[in-house]
């Protein structure tokens, strides 16, 4: 592969590992490593030295000192959380130092948490109910393109962030009371609140598209790292169930703000399963002992709310639109361990759809609900994966599942991890 910069993309709805190989990624080749969406709705699990770190907000390369992270302009970010990460970090020794977050990336501000709560109790009264992590993401997002949303560079001027939320404040209080029958939002106690944040970013906050510039033209390694997965994204996932952004490896150049041909490579982190979170379609669900001996084993509870994922067989449909989608060029597997002890596996090539055989993901919700997988059977491996350190010492039946995955795909599997800890990821390919 050609050497150059990577893109880590979660091929599936969030939750495959992501961070993981970041991490692993960061420390044995990138020297940037850079979030591009989302905000603090993300959990990333980052395990090594026996100990286990989650970040939301943070880009996981945060954990290497030695490395610039960068949090760019296409994340939204709630000030003090990302400051108790910051500061959960530094009491386990981590000094944060080296982190960059965007001037350009917008501030999620109370009212947008207590509007997305409202929303999502309003969708319930119709059933609609999307899932939402009620961190405030959407009605963020929403202000951004509204223009009316409150930037992190706004913090740096106290006159102007008055203005700004003064503004916002008047005009969220008039849906709040009006149309949801809250209680107005105060003024004062959220000035107040964000000039003392502010005070504790300001030295984090700068023009971080400068740096990875910089940084690329000197020849530094830049490890893209993405947050949610591809069928999230707000245009070409299972939408309405989907976030707010564009986690896709389309986000990353308006997300940063450096132009497509700076990226070389698109990983793209699939499990060796698939798990979902929230509402929506999912053809391969496992509603049975199985299901449930998965998510026991691989831990299947989210970073961020703690609920229980749903866990379905792999599905190669589903994942051969997420490869298209964001032009993935080598896939890394995750949670292969999990399968372990299983008798057979099963993968789903196709759906059936009205009776007939596709291989693509319905626009339609609705029409996707109706998917139903046809399956192709392997026999499982009957032994622990988890120390082995090369891929030829696999089980038949592992490299077996990994060949299925890459002759349906026709994307090579250049990693796969057999356990959460960082030497637990195993590279058959250099990336850069």
């Amino acid at each position: 592969m050609n050497n150059g910069n990577i893109a880590v993309i979660g091929t599936q709805w969030g939750d495959e590992g992501k961070g993981k190989v970041v991490d692993y990624l960061a420390s044995e080749f990138a020297d940037v490593v850079v979030r591009w969406s989302g905000g603090d709705n993300a959990g990333h699990s980052i395990s090594f030295g026996g100990k286990k770190y989650k970040v939301h907000s943070l880009p996981s390369g945060v954990l290497h000192e030695d490395k610039i992270s960068i949090i760019g302009n296409g994340c939204v970010i709630n000030p003090k959380n990302i400051i108790e990460e910051i500061n959960n970090l530094n009491e386990a020794g981590f000094t944060c130092k080296n982190l960059k977050i965007s001037d350009r990336a917008h501030i999620i501000m109370p009212y947008h948490i207590i509007l997305d709560e409202l929303q999502e109790k309003e969708r319930s009264i119709s059933n609609k109910i999307i899932g939402t992590t009620k961190k405030g993401i959407g009605p963020c997002y929403c202000d951004k393109f509204d223009r009316i949303g409150i930037r992190m560079v706004d913090l740096l001027d106290k006159n102007l962030f008055y203005s700004k939320l003064k503004y916002n404040i008047e005009y969220k209080n008039k849906i709040l009371t009006s149309v949801y029958g809250h209680d107005a939002i105060e003024f004062d106690e959220v000035f107040d609140q964000f000039i003392k944040l502010a005070d504790r970013l300001k030295s984090f906050i700068t023009d971080t598209s400068y740096i990875i510039y910089s940084e690329q033209k000197s020849g530094k390694k830049i490890l893209f790292e993405g947050a949610q997965g591809a069928l999230l994204d707000v245009d070409h996932g299972t939408y309405p169930y989907v976030t707010s952004s564009s986690p896709i490896a389309g986000g990353i150049s308006p997300g940063v703000g450096i132009g497509p041909m700076k990226i070389s490579n698109i990983l793209g982190v699939v499990k060796a399963y698939n798990t979902r979170v929230g509402s929506g379609a999912f053809p391969t669900i496992l509603n049975n002992e199985i299901g449930e001996y998965i998510r026991q084993i691989g831990n299947e509870y989210g970073t961020t709310t703690g609920r229980p994922r749903s866990v379905g067989w792999l599905d190669l449909v589903a994942l051969k639109y997420s490869s298209m989608i964001s032009g993935i060029s080598c896939l890394g597997i995750t949670l292969l361990d999990v399968l372990s002890n299983l008798d057979e596996i099963f993968v789903a090539k196709e759906y059936t759809l009205n009776g007939k055989k596709i291989d693509f993901i319905p626009a339609s919700e609705k029409d996707y609900s109706k998917c139903k997988p046809v399956y192709t059977k392997i026999p499982g491996w009957k032994c622990d994966i988890t120390q082995v350190k090369s891929f030829d010492e696999l089980p038949v039946e592992a490299k077996q599942y990994i060949k299925i995955i890459e002759e349906t795909t026709s994307i090579p599997v250049v990693l796969f991890s057999v356990g959460p800890e960082r030497d637990k990821t195993i590279l058959i390919q250099n990336l850069f």
